[in-house]
């Protein structure tokens, strides 16, 4: 599995398993099935309410702690007492520390965002985190936080997927050395329908999945595929050995269309408690 080297230095593995929408009785089957596919790189949220799912699995399997990368999020309603929220989550998890942490969404109504930042700062200065970040940050979020941040962010998890690709903020991220993280990299399976997927999967006999996860790794996103299904886990992990051609990956960005799917990050203010 190929990693990506992050701002701070830390490895994070390319390839990632979320855990989304996975109810929290389902989530330490589900895990194992991901750890025993090959994945080392497991990301939740408190908001998704799995979290002790997610470490249950992660001291069941046994392996190192070391070889696992775990992302988790900072929930809207908590900004403003991000400390706190970070050791329920750790604790939950089970862990000693947290390889990432981010702010799950910026919540500009609040203006807490910054706030909760730097006490992130702390956490990560104590080495309780070892990098941290942040998602659904459009480019004024990251504006403002930048204006008195003493830590650039490490990465920045944002919907992105063939058909809502937000190609100008991940070129901003990108230059400002923020790594560019995809959730529902799939459109949540309306991408990979299209006439272009369909024939570049039957051209290599794979799926129309590990087609778009394909396109996702060679430009250079961390992107964190979910399933339930331990086949489906065990194909879309297998997307980390497909190679497209330069003609094939265009195709893929060719379709863009700017639909959203979730909900946009500038008027976004659900607490998710």
């Amino acid at each position: 599995m190929s990693e990506l080297t992050l701002n701070n230095g830390v490895t994070i593995p390319q390839l990632g398993f979320g855990v989304f929408q996975v109810p929290p009785e389902d989530t330490q089957r589900t895990v194992e099935d991901a750890l025993e596919a090959g994945y080392r790189h497991i990301d939740t949220a408190a908001a998704y309410r799995n979290e002790a799912g997610v470490g249950a699995a992660l001291a069941a399997t046994g392996i190192p702690r070391e070889e696992i990368f775990v992302t988790t999020k900072l929930r809207n309603g908590e900004q403003g007492r991000a400390q706190e929220a970070f050791q329920n989550s750790r604790k939950a998890l089970g862990l000693d520390f947290i390889d990432l942490y981010l702010i799950h969404w910026p919540v500009p109504s609040q203006g807490l965002f910054v706030q909760a930042w730097k006490e992130m700062e702390r956490l990560y200065e104590n080495k309780e985190i070892r990098a941290i970040g942040v998602s659904n940050f459009l480019s004024d979020h990251l504006d403002t936080l930048l204006e008195s941040a003493e830590t650039v962010p490490a990465v920045n998890q944002i919907e992105l997927h063939p058909s809502y690709q937000q190609a100008d903020l991940a070129a901003k991220c990108r230059s400002l050395g923020v790594a560019v993280e995809a959730y529902s990299p799939l459109g949540q399976g309306g991408d990979l329908n299209g006439n272009a997927v369909t024939a570049i999967a039957n051209a290599h006999d794979a799926t129309t999945a590990q087609v778009v996860l394909a396109w996702h790794l060679a430009n250079g996103n961390i992107v964190i595929p979910k399933s339930a299904n331990p086949d489906r886990i065990r194909e879309n992990f297998a997307a980390s050995s497909l190679t497209l051609s330069q003609d094939e990956l265009a195709a893929i960005t060719a379709l863009e269309s700017g639909a959203r799917i979730g909900s946009d990050p500038a008027v976004a203010a659900f607490t998710q408690m």
